[in-house]
């Protein structure tokens, strides 16, 4: 039996869930995130309480993966989700040109990045990003492409780095 499945998700004000030919939707004040239901699994939906269950012992693993998404979409739809951005290193800097994003990372050329839908870019400095959305998965899918763009290195620390991650610096070569 999954531990996860079991455990009760509580709507938050103002979300609704719908069941409609096995697609899930979850509407709230921030947007509406969709879902296909895997077969086997059952939803029951009764006074703000959402609750997962399986016909068999092998969908209840599923049951367990779709409360985890389906708890993730509800906090998406109510709260939303952001992860910040930090940019090290000399001459690094981040603006906004309209809705696309725009990084001066040491290229000789700046390198823009289009926002997918559903995503809000910000520069509340030059030297950070916020990436906002409802869809926890595609906020850190877009962070991280953008990370890549310059990943932080591990002699200087120069780079694009998720807010408090803490890199492991390497020792220089010693003559």
């Amino acid at each position: 039996m999954s531990r996860v499945a079991k455990k009760p998700i509580n709507l938050a004000k103002g979300v609704e869930i719908k069941d409609a030919n096995g697609i899930l939707t979850v509407k709230g004040p921030k947007g509406t995130l969709t879902l296909a239901k895997p077969a086997g699994v059952d939803l029951s939906v009764d006074n703000g309480v959402v609750q997962l269950g399986a016909a068999n012992l092998d969908d209840m693993k599923m049951a367990g993966t779709v409360r985890a998404i389906l708890a993730n979409m509800i906090t998406g739809v109510s709260e939303g989700f952001s992860r910040k951005l930090e940019l090290v290193g000399v001459g690094y800097r981040a603006a906004m040109q309209g809705k696309d994003l725009s990084l001066s990372l040491g290229f000789s050329h700046p390198t823009v990045y289009v926002a997918p839908e559903g995503i809000t870019l910000a520069t509340p400095t030059q030297t950070e990003i916020l990436v906002s959305g409802t869809d926890k998965q595609l906020v850190g899918e877009v962070a991280a492409k953008i990370r890549a763009y310059r990943k932080p290195e591990p002699y200087k620390g120069k780079g694009i780095r998720y807010s408090g991650e803490k890199i492991i610096m390497k020792e220089a070569k010693k003559a």
